[in-house]
């Protein structure tokens, strides 16, 4: 086998592990084939090479995954893929309208199941029981958990 077989292999290995810890974590599949790849890499080292050369490719591997996941880690490479904010607001958190079960409203948009809809002059975000329901349908407010409203259409 040709040196640039060995070390194509386990570059190509190792960038896939890197690819694993930066963009696709969870899934592992790239990242057990850059594993697999390193180490056919370092066997046809051994193979091709014997015992000192293939002891000196996997050292060199070793190394080379080490140092690539270190720097990948160290080098903030992080901090451009994360979210800097979080959301904490909560859905009618601010609604001061005293609203009771059996009020009616028609909505102003769909519900799927959750989707927005005018009491008054209010608009306030409400939800269904799993139904669909059309935009521009008179509906009744049947339950009222926090601030999430449940509503039903009138018949």
């Amino acid at each position: 086998m040709d040196w640039i077989t060995i070390i194509g292999l386990i570059l190509i290995g190792t960038f896939l592990v890197v690819a694993e810890i930066l963009f696709i974590p969870g899934i592992f599949i790239a990242g057990t084939i850059g594993v697999l790849l390193s180490i056919w890499g370092i066997y046809i080292g051994y193979e091709a090479y014997g015992a000192t050369t293939g002891t000196f490719i996997l050292l060199a591997a070793i190394i080379s995954n080490v140092t690539a996941v270190a720097l990948t880690l160290r080098g903030k490479t992080w901090e451009k893929f994360s979210l800097r904010q979080s959301h904490i607001a909560k859905v009618n958190e601010d609604f001061k309208i005293e609203l009771k079960i059996g009020d009616r409203g028609k909505t102003i948009s769909t519900l799927k199941p959750i989707g927005k809809a005018l009491f008054g002059e209010n608009v306030i975000e409400v939800r269904s029981k799993g139904n669909y329901i059309s935009e521009n349908v008179e509906i009744e407010i049947e339950r009222i958990d926090s601030s999430k409203i449940f509503v039903k259409t009138v018949k």
